[in-house]
């Protein structure tokens, strides 16, 4: 079941995304002096899951105020009793839940990325996109900071919208709430597998254990869960159903872009990889083939 919302505000959808664009015009910036003090490009990895946290708050938190300015009434399909009688539940549920859902999933994701980038140099992909840049500011804002602040606007344009939506508790946002629980999973197991095979002085030349004997990247898998479970949290209500180009492009890149394939270039060059990708899926988790 899906809440229709028939007088959606599209003009103050206007002012939220165009606020939550200018919050990710400064993270850029903030990056940018980053990676000149830390000389690492790959610090944009940490800032990529603090980025959906503030833009996640931005878009709820302003949502709310210029709900308030106009009583709910008009534009959210709900009488002034209704709203004193029930104002959480009512105005500020899904806020709430997609500000704890993010910030669980991005908080985590920075805080791994930080400690076990730590100490470390360069990204190899990130080393593969400057080459040819002579370290140049501009060379950075074309091939790292545009694209990633355009890619963190627009997936998370289906919150950008809900955050003027109607909130009631639905079928969809339940299956969300499912969706976003196995990828956060997949995601917290597979690096706490691939954390303790590193430490692991007899393993093997390949890690294919537990989640990583049917998927060979589930972390990238749990990432695509997450955005599809947001995505459905969002759709359980007009006009979020319609931003599902966010979450599609999220498992492009996931997938294809600056993801699995990418880092496959590298992984390919190791003794043994090639065996363990012929038998273990890419992507989507599946038994291994024989």
């Amino acid at each position: 079941m899906i809440d229709v919302q028939y007088d959606y505000p599209f003009s103050d959808f206007l002012i939220v995304s165009g606020a939550c664009l200018g919050v990710v015009v400064a993270l850029m910036v903030l990056t940018a002096v980053l990676t000149k003090i830390t000389g690492r490009v790959s610090v944009v990895d940490t800032i990529w899951g603090l980025g959906f946290i503030v833009v996640t708050v931005t878009a709820v938190v302003l949502g709310r105020t210029i709900g308030s300015q106009d009583v709910g009434v008009a534009w959210m399909g709900y009488a002034p009793l209704d709203m004193i009688d029930n104002p959480f539940d009512e105005q500020h549920f899904r806020g709430f839940l997609l500000i704890a859902l993010v910030a669980l999933w991005g908080g985590r994701l920075a805080w791994h990325i930080a400690r076990r980038s730590h100490g470390a140099g360069e990204d190899p992909r990130y080393e593969e996109l400057m080459a040819g840049g002579n370290g140049g500011v501009v060379h950075l804002i074309r091939k790292v900071l545009l694209p990633q602040g355009l890619a963190i606007w627009f997936i998370s344009l289906p919150i950008q919208v809900t955050a003027l939506s109607l909130t009631h508790v639905t079928p969809v946002l339940l299956v969300g709430v499912l969706v976003f629980a196995i990828g956060l999973g997949f995601e917290t197991v597979g690096d706490a597998q691939l954390a303790a095979y590193k430490k692991d002085p007899n393993r093997s030349g390949v890690m294919d254990r537990g989640l990583w004997k049917y998927t060979r990247h589930p972390n990238y898998f749990g990432d695509a869960c997450i955005w599809w479970g947001l995505y459905l949290v969002c759709a359980s209500s007009w006009p979020g159903v319609f931003t599902i180009l966010s979450p599609v492009a999220m498992t492009y890149f996931l997938v294809f872009a600056t993801g699995a394939r990418l880092l496959e270039r590298t992984m390919m060059q190791r003794p043994g990889y090639p065996e363990y990708a012929a038998r273990t899926s890419m992507f989507f988790p599946l038994p291994p083939k024989r």
